[in-house]
């Protein structure tokens, strides 16, 4: 009986976001507290399982997800992403260009949040295909497959970042493994895909012909490079040093502080801010003016990430996990598989990954200890489910179709498929993980 109730309140969940067009986290708080009742925990005992579970969310990922937004922030303002692809362009020539905005696409994805990366990087897409007179789509494709999949797969994300603190995952795991798992979806996504979309003729509109800055403004090479990843190269450093040569004593401890995420953002936030920001001619007053506006775009990201943790306490203490995990054990099968389906299904139904993610997430996170899953390759199973064809009820559908001025049909045989494909592809991934670790 719990299981109908459960998928009653998601269907409600989505019922809530798709038709009544409500707030997702509106939608969260509504569906929790219906779901409580329904699962007859006392209803003077509903709102402190709400509050418990938006505190225990945000708790550990307001410092990550609001740095990452503010450092994203100031890399697109500074002009260090506009180097970053200048740089690229001539390291791969003409003839590679897909390479080159793929990998721009995949270096400038990590630090910047997905909206915020796409609206900087398709009116460069729109500037290479009239610089060289190529087709948008066949060349935009392979860098907007890289944006998705830093979104769906690798923190500091939001959706990722939540991910790996509902599933307790291991956060430098999951960033080592969702590399392991993006490379080759960028590629089957990207450019090899792409081959098959160049009779699908993009007109992109004249407004967004990219607005670039002088030469001079510019940051250089090695700092704009260095500020867009560093959060990766400390997380990945630590992770490996302590998986290969774990240092005891005092160093052990000093390693295990500069491992933790917040610490790593705080980090390079720090250097950015004066390598790219100070240093490259902006004043302190307009370097925290930018912060200020990423603090203002990440909002309603954290709002839905706090409603998903309302809800997924619900089901922790209605004592519901006991009943999906006895449901479970006769199911032959494999839990990431689950894990992915789960995302996938209302990833389609609702439209966003970051709430189908979350969802997902607040599922499976009561089972983790009674399932054989390693949760680090769960986060990005759920993460990959996420992704799973994105259509009409998708902002990005919408953001890639009015950009490109496709039409509906062609906005699904490149964008819908693409992303279908980054899914498969990060759970394929994830399962022969699986069999090897």
């Amino acid at each position: 009986m719990n299981v109908l109730i459960i998928l009653f309140c998601i269907l409600l969940l989505i019922l809530l976001i798709t038709k009544a067009k409500l707030n997702p986290f509106l939608a969260f708080l509504v569906v929790s507290v219906v779901t409580g009742l329904m699962l007859g925990i006392p209803a003077g005992s509903i709102v402190g399982s709400v509050e418990r579970g938006i505190g225990s969310m945000l708790g550990g990922l307001v410092i990550i997800i609001v740095l990452g937004a503010m450092l994203g922030k100031l890399v697109a303002e500074t002009g260090a992403a506009q180097q970053i692809t200048r740089v690229l362009m001539n390291l791969f020539g003409q003839k590679n260009i897909q390479w080159a905005l793929m990998v721009t696409g995949f270096v400038v994805g990590i630090p910047l949040f997905y909206n915020v990366g796409f609206v900087l990087l398709v009116p460069l897409i729109f500037g290479v295909a009239y610089q060289y007179r190529l087709n948008a789509v066949f060349i935009g494709i392979p860098m907007l497959a890289a944006l998705s999949v830093t979104h769906g797969f690798l923190p500091p994300h939001p959706s990722p970042t939540a991910l790996v603190g509902q599933l307790e995952a291991d956060m430098g795991l999951t960033l080592i493994y969702g590399f392991c798992l993006a490379l080759p979806a960028i590629i089957l996504a990207g450019p090899l895909f792409a081959k098959s979309l160049k009779r699908i003729n993009a007109r992109p509109l004249d407004t967004f012909q990219p607005e670039t800055l002088p030469d001079d403004r510019l940051p250089g090479a090695f700092n704009s490079f260095l500020s867009a990843l560093l959060p990766v190269v400390l997380l990945a450093t630590v992770a490996i040093i302590q998986l290969n040569w774990p240092p005891g004593g005092k160093a052990g401890l000093v390693l295990t502080f500069l491992g933790e995420p917040s610490v790593v953002m705080i980090i390079s936030l720090a250097y950015a801010t004066i390598a790219i920001g100070l240093r490259n001619g902006f004043s302190i007053t307009q370097t925290m003016a930018f912060y200020t506006e990423a603090i203002k775009d990440i909002a309603p990201i954290l709002l839905i990430v706090g409603g998903a943790g309302a809800l997924k306490q619900v089901f922790i203490e209605s004592g519901v996990s006991a009943e999906l995990v006895a449901g479970l054990q006769g199911w032959s099968v494999h839990p990431l598989i689950l894990g992915w389906t789960i995302a996938g299904i209302i990833r389609v139904a609702i439209g966003s990954a970051t709430v189908a993610g979350l969802t997902a997430a607040g599922i499976i996170a009561p089972m983790m200890g009674s399932i054989e899953a390693d949760p680090n390759l769960m986060v990005l199973a759920v993460g990959a489910g996420s992704l799973l064809f994105s259509h009409v009820n998708d902002s990005g559908f919408w953001m890639y179709k009015e950009y490109f001025n496709l039409s509906i049909k062609d906005t699904i045989l490149s964008w819908s498929i693409m992303e279908t494909i980054v899914s498969v592809t990060g759970l394929a991934g994830a399962l022969i993980l699986d069999l090897v670790i």
